[in-house]
């Protein structure tokens, strides 16, 4: 069972949302929160296993929230569920520590389909969001080309081994699912998910994506 917590400050739209994932016979939603100072409260007595919470809510966004739940080692996954599609708001929303990102309007069984992959440690890029990453990290392949004139060195390369895990990173492959495809241990998965987002310089596994992609390491 996956045990889920929603913050929206609007109740129709929970209401809604309860409604739509309790048809899953492994979803549980053991929680609402109105307001960002509410979901820790709430994160840190219930330990839900995913977050699924907008960005616009009273007294504290959905960033900061992530940002707090991040610094004060709360484990669930979290998935912004919002109606803001600015590139700001999405490179804000997964350096803070989100692990997906949805707008509303989305197919119900692409909400299922996310929430179950960010469960198994995977996440789920949108097309348009992933389109506005790539916007964001072009720029910073802009600066990092200022560097190298400057004689800066660029990001390490990545080895063969890692280009594998990053191809199937990319497909939303928690490490497990790496582990058994590559025959390998998942403690070993995981050093090398770890070590090509040291080498990009990413601070979580959606950005190291957005990232490779734009050095045109993979397609997306």
């Amino acid at each position: 069972m996956i045990h889920i917590l929603l913050a929206d400050d609007h109740p129709i739209v929970r209401e809604g949302l309860r409604a739509v994932l309790e048809t899953q016979p492994d979803f549980e939603v053991i929680s609402e929160c109105a307001s960002g100072d509410e979901v820790i409260r709430q994160a840190e007595l219930l330990k839900p296993d995913i977050l699924l919470l907008d960005l616009e809510m009273p007294i504290m966004d959905g960033v900061e929230a992530i940002k707090q739940l991040r610094q004060r080692r709360q484990n669930a996954r979290i998935i912004v569920f919002t109606a803001f599609d600015t590139d700001e708001r999405i490179i804000h929303a997964i350096q803070a520590g989100a692990d997906g990102y949805l707008l509303k309007g989305s197919p119900r069984d692409e909400i299922f389909k996310a929430i179950r992959l960010a469960m198994e440690g995977g996440s789920l890029l949108q097309p348009l969001v992933a389109s506005k990453l790539l916007r964001h990290m072009g720029q910073r392949e802009r600066e990092n080309n200022y560097r190298t004139l400057q004689g800066i060195p660029r990001v390490e390369e990545l080895t063969e081994r890692e280009l594998e895990v990053l191809r199937l990173l990319a497909q939303g492959m928690p490490n497990k699912e790496i582990a058994s495809h590559l025959v390998i241990s998942e403690r070993t998965a995981k050093f090398h998910v770890s070590s090509i987002m040291s080498k990009l310089g990413a601070t979580n596994r959606t950005e190291a994506v957005a990232l490779a992609a734009q050095r045109g390491l993979i397609e997306l």
